[in-house]
């Protein structure tokens, strides 16, 4: 969200925001097919961006919508900030994502909700306000990474039933990986981690493969369980 405007994004802006300021004027006027350069553009913008949202069944407060572009182009600040903005968007696509599910991803969200919750209420059990769970089975004394740092762990995955799905300590070979490239409920859980740490991480599906799912064992909307140890951060003594 910190990237800035492209040449067409901000192109888009310039031109919606043309539309939307005279909307008040023109509302009470007859439709009237657009004309000019701006006028034609202004209007392919408008049919394109409310086909998208339309096709993906996002209900849009035209009010809101254009409050945000007006203060865009004078210039004024956000009602928003940046997190709250990333949040909405991320808010919208998990109502999106569930709108859309089949019955077989609905049992398994439903599953791993009850996991979470009825696994919240055992001794140990942290709960982060991402909804992240974790125990703390070695403390660790150690530098804790930043989330732009490579780290190894050695690590041991499984779906709620106990299933494994991936384990470097079943393999014998630690992995090592940018913080920053893997689901986010390993990018939050392992910052939270001393060197020499050990941690049992509980993932909602939404910081792990959420709808998306990942090879034949990690269905869509699956809560997942990572044991954590972490052996190095690179840079770090």
């Amino acid at each position: 969200m910190q990237k800035s405007l492209t040449s067409t994004t901000a192109c888009l802006i310039l031109a919606l925001s043309t539309l939307l300021m005279t909307a008040d004027n023109a509302h009470a006027e007859e439709a009237k097919k657009p004309e000019s350069l701006t006028e034609r553009i202004s209007y392919a913008y408008g049919l394109m961006i409310s086909r998208q949202l339309k096709e993906r069944g996002i209900e849009i407060d035209l009010g809101q919508f254009s409050s945000a572009f007006k203060n865009v182009v004078a210039g004024g600040e956000p009602l928003l900030t940046e997190d709250e903005v990333a949040a909405a968007f991320a808010e919208n696509e998990k109502i999106t994502a569930t709108k859309n599910m089949s019955p077989e991803d609905k049992v398994n969200m439903e599953a791993g909700e009850t996991f979470l919750a009825e696994n919240a209420k055992k001794e140990g059990v942290k709960t982060t306000a991402s909804g992240l769970q974790y125990l703390v089975i070695t403390a660790g004394d150690g530098a804790k990474p930043k989330a732009t740092d490579e780290v190894s762990v050695h690590y041991h995955g499984t779906l709620i039933d106990g299933t494994v799905f991936d384990s470097s300590v079943e393999r014998g070979e630690p992995a090592t990986f940018p913080l920053n490239r893997v689901i986010p409920g390993w990018t939050e859980g392992v910052q939270l981690m001393p060197k020499g740490a050990k941690y049992r991480f509980f993932i909602p599906n939404d910081l792990a493969y959420a709808e998306r799912g990942a090879g034949a064992d990690i269905k869509p909307f699956s809560a997942l369980v990572f044991e954590v140890e972490l052996l190095e951060i690179a840079g770090a003594e």
